[in-house]
């Protein structure tokens, strides 16, 4: 990892294990990642019971399908609706949960009548734990391999975030090449089978050119 300033901390044994321990525990905090696939006029539905006052986001991408969109809402315990995009690429969403109970977020391909879709989404619940014990209390300021273990904290979040953008975008990707390679397929052998017709009528009109032609037989002479 490359570390901006290029700063260099003599890390003891002890010390040195207690932030690599901090930093992986920091990374595996995190909500749920699905991928699912959205069948023509359905509609997938998710389930999740929280607190009151428990910030949640949402986020979610088409990888492929008809023209990458689907609708997408999100209600509270209640029945209200706190969020709802119509025919959406991607989007991203957050809250803070104003009463316990259980979230309903759904995902809708109603629209469409032939087009499959795979959607992504990152289901986040609270706020990422501080990556020292008693960070957001301290008044005195971070000590330098404190400051290295946050900036290396930060640099490894930003690469598993561009991670994975790059998967989502090389999926979507992948997706819009096998299907115009289907269509470059498709089209070939549509030009294949016009071009054996074409031939075949081209032999049978020079054949005709070049027959020759008998006289009909006439009445008896004379």
């Amino acid at each position: 990892l490359r570390v901006r300033g290029s700063v260099r901390v003599a890390m003891p044994g002890a010390v040195r294990t207690l932030c690599l321990a901090a930093l992986l525990g920091a990374l595996r905090a995190g909500g749920t990642e699905l991928t699912l696939e959205l069948p023509d006029s359905a509609q997938r539905c998710f389930h999740q019971e929280l607190e009151s006052g428990v910030k949640f986001t949402l986020d979610y991408q088409v990888i492929s399908g008809g023209h990458y969109d689907v609708d997408c809402y999100v209600e509270d315990p209640n029945g209200k609706t706190i969020y709802q995009e119509t025919k959406k690429q991607y989007d991203s969403f957050s809250h803070h949960t104003e009463a316990k109970g259980v979230y309903t977020f759904c995902f809708s391909n109603e629209f469409s009548t032939f087009s499959h879709k795979i959607v992504y989404f990152d289901f986040q619940v609270g706020d990422e734990p501080p990556i020292l014990p008693d960070m957001n209390n301290r008044v005195t300021a971070l000590t330098q391999l404190e400051s290295a273990c946050v900036t290396i904290h930060e640099m490894l979040k930003a690469v598993i975030d561009s991670q994975t953008h790059y998967r989502l975008r090389e999926a979507q990707d992948r997706s819009r090449a096998e299907e115009l390679n289907g269509r470059v397929s498709y089209w070939s052998v549509g030009e294949t089978l016009i071009l054996f017709v074409v031939s075949i009528g081209q032999v049978v009109l020079l054949k005709s050119f070049f027959t020759e032609k008998r006289p009909s037989s006439g009445g008896a002479g004379t």
